[in-house]
This record gives C-alpha cells, sequence and structure tokens, in this order.
C-alpha cells in the first residue's frame, strides 16, 4: 500500500567525535507539500538533511529513513539522487565558468561513445529554464549572472534530474527582497506541479508563507512538528520552541548615551574597482557619535558594503576621493593595517570568505588580526593567545568544543561570534558590522544584538550595514538612507518606519 508520507525519520541519532549533533529525531513529509525546518544554528537542521540526502552515509548514524516508503541505505549524495531526492546547499554548487545548460547538466550530461551531444543538452535544458522562469539565453555563463538567477539554475538543475523531493537550505539568504519574492512563489508553483519541498530557513515569515507543515528544532532534537494552518503557528510558537523561551521582545532594550561625533566622512566618492569611470559611491557623508548605533539601509546595489570597505583602508575601488575625520582629526587610511592602528574594526558581510580562515582553529581565527598585542620579539604568546580565546568564548557564549575546534565546524551564529572576537580583540573605537545576523537564526541574532548594545553603552561607536529593515528599526540611532551610491537622507529612532526608509530609498 503507498504511503502518504514520502519521505520518514525515525529515532535518528548521529554523533561527530565529542558531539551529538542528532538525539533520536522523528518526522514525516506527506508528498506533494512544502514542509518547512526551523531551528537555531547547531539545533542539527543541516546535519539532518546530511543523514536524509545521503552526505552521512548509512551505518554513520543510528535509526531509520524512509524515501517512498522503503528504507535507505544511501552511501552518497548520488543514491539518493537516484531515487529523487535532491538538496540544494546555501553554498551554490555551481561553476562560474561553465554555462547555464552545461550547469544544469554537469554530472549527468550522458555520453554516446564517450562523446557529449552538446547541441542536445542546449535542447533540453530550455524546459527546465522554462519551468523556473528564468529567460537568459542558456549559454549564458554563469558568472555573468546574479546570486537570484544563479539559484534559479541550482533548481533547474536539481528538476533535470527527475525530482521529487527537493530540500533547499537557506535559500533566500543570499537574495534580495524581490528575488526572495521570486523564489518562495516558483516553491508554490513546484508544489502545484507535486513536487514535495523541504525548506530550511531562519526567515521565519517566508518559512510561515509557503509550508504546510513545519518542524522545530532544537539541540539536536525534533521538538514538534506542527500542521501551519490547523494549529495556527505564528512567529512567538516557532520561536519559544527553537529557543525554548519565550522572546518577547526582538531587540534587547537600550538606552542610548550619545557623544561628541568621533568620525565624520565628507564628500567620499568611491570609482569601481575595473570601470574607473563608474561611481559606486557618490559624494557620500556622514558623521558617527561616541555611543551611537548608526544603520545604513538600502536596496541591493546601493552602495553600502563598497562605501564601508572604502573606508576600511581603501579596501575597495581603484580610487577614492573625500575627507575622513577621527574626533576632528584628518586621517588616510591607506591600508587596512592603518584602518586598524587609528581604531576601525570591520565585520565583513561574507564571513566565510573575508572573514575566517575555515582550515584554522578558533583560537588563531581570533588572534591572526592583533598578534602584536600577544607576541614578543616576533613570537606568539601562546599563554596569551590561548586566554585571549578562552576570554572572548565564554564572554560570547562561543558553542564549541575546544578552541582548537576548526572554524568550519561551527554553526553560522558561533562563526560570527569569532569574527567578532576577532574584532573586539584588537580594541577598535569604531565597530563597522556589514550584515551582523545575515544567516543566523533568532537566538543567536539576539545575542549578537545585545554584544552591539553593551559596546555601544561601553563607548565603542558602531556602524552596522542591514538588508533587515526591522533590524535597522529595533537597533540603530539613527539611519542613513543609501541608494544608486547616494545618501538619500537621514532618519532618526523615533521617526524611523520601513516606509518612510523604502520612501527615501525610492525617490
Amino acid at each position: 500500500m503507498k504511503s502518504d508520507y514520502i519521505l520518514e525519520v525515525e529515532n535518528v541519532t548521529k554523533e561527530f567525535p565529542g558531539v551529538r549533533a542528532l538525539d533520536d529525531v522523528s518526522f514525516r513529509v506527506k508528498r506533494g507539500e512544502v514542509h518547512g525546518i526551523c531551528g537555531e544554528n547547531g539545533a542539527g537542521k543541516s546535519t539532518l538533511m546530511g543523514v536524509v540526502s545521503g552526505v552521512h552515509p548509512r551505518g554513520s548514524y543510528q535509526g531509520t529513513v524512509r524515501v517512498k516508503g522503503e528504507e535507505t541505505s544511501f552511501r552518497s549524495v548520488r543514491d539518493s539522487e537516484k531515487v529523487g531526492l535532491t538538496i540544494m546547499h546555501q553554498e551554490l554548487a555551481l561553476s562560474p565558468y561553465l554555462s547555464i545548460y552545461e550547469n544544469i547538466f554537469l554530472g549527468h550530461a550522458g555520453a554516446r561513445w564517450g562523446v557529449i551531444d552538446w547541441d542536445d543538452l542546449l535542447s533540453r535544458s530550455r524546459p527546465f529554464l522554462e519551468r523556473v522562469g528564468l529567460k537568459d539565453p542558456p549559454e549564458t555563463v554563469v558568472s555573468k549572472m546574479g546570486v537570484g538567477k544563479q539559484q534559479l539554475v541550482e533548481i533547474a538543475r536539481a528538476l533535470s534530474k527527475n525530482t521529487d523531493i527537493l530540500i533547499l537550505d537557506e535559500p533566500t539568504a543570499s537574495l534580495n527582497d524581490d528575488e526572495s519574492e521570486k523564489l518562495l512563489e516558483l516553491i508554490l508553483e513546484l508544489k502545484r506541479e507535486g513536487l514535495t519541498c523541504i525548506i530550511i530557513s531562519h526567515k521565519l515569515n517566508e518559512v510561515l508563507r509557503v509550508a504546510d507543515s513545519i518542524t522545530v528544532m532544537r539541540d539536536g532534537k525534533s521538538i514538534k512538528t506542527y500542521d501551519t494552518k490547523a494549529d495556527g503557528v505564528t512567529q512567538s510558537m516557532i520561536i519559544s520552541g527553537m529557543v525554548g523561551r519565550d522572546m518577547t521582545h526582538m531587540y534587547p532594550e537600550k538606552t542610548a548615551r550619545l557623544g561628541d561625533v568621533v568620525f565624520e566622512v565628507k564628500h567620499w566618492t568611491v570609482f569601481h574597482p575595473e570601470y574607473h569611470h563608474m561611481k559606486v559611491v557618490d559624494d557620500a557623508s556622514f558623521e558617527l557619535r561616541r555611543g551611537e548605533i548608526l544603520a545604513f539601509c538600502g536596496p541591493m546595489g546601493a552602495g553600502r558594503t563598497e562605501l564601508m570597505m572604502s573606508l576600511f583602508g581603501k579596501s575597495y575601488g581603484s580610487s577614492c576621493r573625500g575627507e575622513a575625520f577621527i574626533s576632528g582629526e584628518p586621517v588616510d587610511f591607506s591600508s587596512p593595517r592603518e584602518a586598524i592602528r587609528r581604531g576601525l574594526g570591520y565585520v565583513s558581510e561574507d564571513r566565510k570568505s573575508l572573514g575566517l580562515i575555515l582550515i584554522q582553529d578558533v583560537k588563531t581565527n581570533i588572534s591572526n588580526s592583533s598578534l602584536n598585542k600577544i607576541s614578543r620579539w616576533g613570537v606568539v604568546d601562546a599563554d596569551a593567545e590561548v586566554e585571549s580565546a578562552e576570554g572572548y568564548r565564554r564572554s560570547l557564549n562561543i558553542k564549541t568544543p575546544s578552541i582548537t575546534q576548526l572554524v568550519r565546524n561551527l554553526s553560522g551564529g558561533n562563526q560570527q561570534k569569532v569574527v567578532l572576537s576577532r574584532c573586539l580583540l584588537a580594541e577598535p573605537e569604531i565597530f563597522i558590522v556589514d550584515e551582523p545576523t545575515r544567516g543566523i537564526d533568532v537566538g543567536a541574532k539576539f545575542e549578537i544584538y545585545t554584544i552591539l548594545n553593551e559596546l555601544a553603552a561601553a563607548g565603542k561607536s558602531i556602524i552596522m550595514v542591514t538588508s533587515e529593515l526591522p533590524e535597522a528599526i529595533g537597533m540603530a540611532d539613527r539611519i542613513y538612507v543609501m541608494n544608486e551610491g547616494r545618501i538619500k537622507g537621514c532618519l532618526g529612532r523615533d521617526e524611523a518606519t520601513q516606509e518612510k526608509i523604502m520612501h527615501m530609498a525610492l525617490t
């Protein structure tokens, strides 16, 4: 008899050395539904999907996984794809140097007598592109496309494998609002076509919009599975299950005590690194006060990140013009080292590529920007390095078995805390944090918000670049709004609303 459930996970336990990542997890997914998986970073979501998809092979975990009523014994991802289960990871697995249609059939192009019929693949790719709503020519090189369109190529690739179950891990984490909206509509359309989707996301409003059922995880356990409509599920219910407590306030309370202007930028203009005539930041001027959290908002491509990177030792752009002052004194940040020396700290939006060395441990990642503080005669004081790293592990509540754990093995929220620790060790007076909570859960977000508030209360000054308007409104004392490289205006904490910010950006 055909089961109503296309995927069944029963009593799955998975352990790594020193860590129980999954503890007796059970849930079921009905055919043709969208199923949400929610939980804090480190709750075991990605490990669970690795078990389901064959990333963690049979024998490396205890428990049972059934697909289409049959118990699985996957030894690799290729085995799960043979039965119609495909996983789409947060980090896109596309070759940037190949075309759209080559990426779609990469790994399963098929060949006759060792020869691939490229014209046939080109023709076969068109229905998949039409199905996902991507109108770019199949010959387009993937590196020439935006992240949103690359996501569609990934989904087209999954569909080309005769997928019945599509797992999407944080599919909208790197997308702007318009791209996210289109992707969510596509998920609903695939559902109407009979495809089963499992979506892992920290954006609870998106999960509630598309998911028919939701499983909440905490500390490696499956806490509860909800029927979204029948149970009247709300964000508060999900958050309570995720963190084990009610979160009445999404943002910690704060009392601003603003001092004098400590950082001032006048008429700052930045030119594109390759197209030297193109202005990416155009005549930007702003000021930052002691103890202030200052947010920069605006649509994707507004120039916010480029502005901050150019200020941090001219890390972006072919050339920069304008003036910068610290406590009224003119400064010229000729390099990131000089910016750090003058009291600036920078936390990149791309923590994995630009913020961390993933193959090194927690201790080394925390200390590598402040070696002069823990060295004598050019030799690192190992005891001082350990003491510093342990101090930040405790104070920032970094969840890791040891400071010798490789950073790549930490969850996103804990990786972000390592980046913050490295910045804190350098003891800057001015922090620039670019998308500080991107891709992390509500519990870790609250902890990072608390850290930022404590820094501001201690007299540090913070510039926060964020794409999440509620985050800017909930955290910032003032909000600068950017679009097309220009600062369009500034709003105070009491007057800022999402509508005002968007109106200012787009007019």
